[in-house]
């Protein structure tokens, strides 16, 4: 993002909302609805932490991949688990 569009988001930031027909504002239930959802979205979105046991070469070479490799660690087995002949493998 450049200055100019930094500059240009503030300015518009400090401007009042106008509603019309096809923006409406929203009533205090539609609100509540959305922020609802989000709440749940953000809930079904949450990674959850588990302690794994790895062996140190493993490791080491999953931390060769650089910042990041947990993720990276986290898509493997997503892909391992829904992948029946690989899963069958590591079985």
């Amino acid at each position: 993002m450049t200055t100019g569009q930094k500059k240009e988001i503030r300015q518009a930031a400090k401007k009042p909302i106008v509603y019309d027909e096809d923006c409406p504002e929203l009533t205090v239930e539609q609100l509540d609805e959305f922020a609802s959802l989000a709440r749940k979205q953000r809930e079904e979105r949450k990674r959850k932490v588990v302690a794994l046991r790895i062996k140190p070469k493993t490791l080491e070479k999953a931390k060769k991949l650089g910042k990041g490799y947990t993720a990276i660690l986290s898509r493997m087995i997503d892909l391992c688990i829904d992948d029946k002949e690989l899963l069958k493998k590591c079985l």
